[in-house]
């Protein structure tokens, strides 16, 4: 964060008594959100149960946390496959050896094409309000950029369902942020990040004890 400022995580809030989903975080980077679900997953205060990280980079430092950690790692490199959907089936064979209740993006970079089974049950956290400044290309710092350039006055994240587009498919929840005047790309950037924070666990939350589900393409919440 560069000294910005500083990150605060949410204070532990007392679980229902829910059944944690066992989850496969997939990431591309540094591990920032990773890192996140797993203290607060280790706190109590998110009912999910993380059983694996699988990144598209062998360099990516949220692999490097994951093994700090002790979380088993796995690693399928985007650039050995020639497109989209060779590198899913790969990623899914992987996937499949360990039957999660749920697939939780955390700064993967990379399209997937979602078998059935896992329509629904995949999630994904944008730096923008979707469906603004979303799509190929629109993530990470580039976002914040585009943000600013259009002089918009609000941005925030946004937690949805993934499916087989970038940026797409079914929104769970949003959390906003106001643009500054003097905002620079890099300080709006650490002010979504904050909420960011916030938006997934709470969003994970919902989906674990029924406040929310995926029905027929759509966000259904009880």
């Amino acid at each position: 964060m560069r000294g910005r400022t500083a990150l605060r995580l949410p204070l532990k809030v007392p679980m229902r008594a829910v059944q944690p989903l066992s989850a496969v975080i997939l990431l591309s980077g540094g591990g920032t959100t990773f890192q996140n679900l797993l203290e607060q997953m280790r706190n109590g205060s998110l009912a999910i149960d993380i059983r694996g990280v699988l990144s598209s980079r062998p360099d990516a430092f949220g692999l490097v946390r994951a093994r700090g950690a002790n979380v088993p790692t796995n690693v399928v490199p985007r650039r050995e496959f020639m497109d989209a959907r060779s590198f899913s089936r790969e990623v899914f064979k992987r996937i499949n050896a360990v039957k999660p209740d749920l697939l939780v993006l955390a700064g993967f970079m990379c399209l997937l094409h979602l078998p059935d089974r896992y329509i629904g049950r995949t999630v994904n956290i944008h730096p923008g309000l979707l469906p603004k400044f979303g799509g190929k290309g629109m993530y990470g710092i580039h976002v914040h950029e585009a943000v600013i350039k259009a002089r918009e006055k609000v941005s925030g994240c946004t937690v949805h369902y993934v499916d087989n587009e970038y940026d797409h498919g079914p929104i769970i929840l949003q959390k906003t942020v106001p643009v500054e005047p003097n905002d620079t790309p890099q300080t709006l950037m650490d002010r979504v990040m904050l909420v960011e924070r916030e938006a997934y666990p709470e969003a994970i939350n919902m989906i674990a004890d029924g406040r929310v589900r995926y029905e027929n393409g759509q966000t259904v919440f009880a």
